[in-house]
């Protein structure tokens, strides 16, 4: 283990009793293994990486040749954080002070700040908050089938696209798959929104009560806080196998995120996110009817289809086929691209949402 991203996991380490050189302490308090520290010299390329400590044991690790991580007080995150976040960390302060004062909200100023935009130990700590909530993602899903779902933002609660894709979310979840999506609103918080929910017999009223802010335009905050008391009711037991995981990105940062998740992985870049996204559905990928940001992804994910070779790549189903037939002609270009290539094999044109459940669940039932 050259990442310690808790106490207990250094403890583990000072017990063995072996040089800590070359160890990375990731957001540790290290105030309370401060005596344990001060007795090892062999701290020559220890790298620690934020976290808390005295100035005694500061002094005394950069004598001995340990590189220190510093943060920036005045960010509204911590870049070295070594797990997801949660939607009411994310919302911290909602209910209060409004959605200005949320950590969200905080962090998206931050990053459209023109006085630091450019400031090069910004990006670094952007950067690094990027790579850590990668690490972190990697953690969570480790060794679980992804199913991504794609879509439109403009989806609205109460509306019969967002009924679909809460059943889309629930089917994929109960076949064993962990749903991953933007994390964003819309048919992306549906998808999120039926996995989470582990009993079917939940979802018509949570819906009902959702449609009551059916979008986030208006007000921000009435649509995250309808959210919010709604994953209370439906929320799982502590400890339950992970189910619904978002990505949104402060890219976006106009579009809230949703709350709908057992994990949220927000990042300052949006080109990491999208390519970490695709990268981790292993189960594949579910298209709905979306535009512009749908259609990216949709040709970001066929790229790695058409370069996947001889290997069998996972599939790809898009769903609805007036929509991308007609209205955003996207699978006639898809098709043109399989010609006589093992991506021909891995994409799909459906029109009910369970041929695609059907479709990725099958390899791991």
């Amino acid at each position: 283990m050259r990442e310690i991203e808790t106490l207990a996991a250094l403890d583990t380490a000072l017990s063995r009793h072996t040089p800590l050189r070359g160890l990375r302490l990731q957001d540790l308090d290290l105030r309370r293994r401060e005596t344990a520290l001060l007795r090892h010299t062999d701290l020559d390329g220890l790298v620690v990486l934020g976290g808390r400590l005295t100035p005694a044991l500061e002094a005394h690790l950069r004598s001995h040749g340990a590189l220190l991580f510093p943060t920036d007080p005045h960010a509204p995150i911590n870049p070295y954080r070594a797990q997801l976040y949660s939607p009411h960390e994310l919302y911290a302060g909602l209910a209060g002070d409004g959605y200005a004062a949320t950590p969200d909200a905080r962090a998206y100023a931050w990053y459209q700040d023109a006085r630091v935009r450019s400031d090069v130990f910004v990006t670094l700590l952007r950067a690094v908050h990027d790579d850590s909530m990668g690490d972190a993602l990697d953690e969570l899903l480790d060794g679980l089938p992804v199913a991504g779902v794609m879509g439109g933002h403009a989806v609205t609660r109460g509306s019969v696209d967002y009924a679909a894709a809460v059943r889309l979310g629930h089917a994929l979840a109960a076949a064993g798959l962990v749903v991953a999506t933007g994390g964003g609103p819309g048919a992306m918080e549906a998808a999120n929104l039926g996995a989470f929910c582990r009993h079917a017999g939940l979802l018509e009223a949570a819906q009902h009560r959702l449609a009551e802010v059916p979008g986030f335009a208006a007000d921000v905050a009435a649509w995250a806080r309808t959210g919010l008391a709604v994953r209370d009711d439906v929320a799982p037991a502590a400890g339950a196998p992970v189910r619904s995981v978002g990505l949104p990105t402060w890219f976006y940062g106009h579009e809230p995120p949703n709350v709908f998740c057992d994990g949220v992985a927000k990042f300052f870049s949006n080109a990491l996110r999208e390519d970490g996204l695709l990268a981790r559905c292993t189960a594949g990928l579910v298209i709905l009817p979306g535009a512009a940001g749908t259609v990216q992804e949709v040709f970001q994910a066929a790229t790695r289809l058409y370069y996947a070779g001889a290997a069998k790549p996972p599939p790809m189903v898009l769903v609805g086929r007036e929509h991308w037939t007609d209205g955003i002609p996207v699978w006639p270009a898809l098709q043109a691209l399989g010609d006589g290539r093992a991506m021909s094999s891995a994409v799909h044109l459906v029109d009910d949402p369970d041929e695609a459940v059907a479709i990725l669940a099958a390899p791991w039932s």
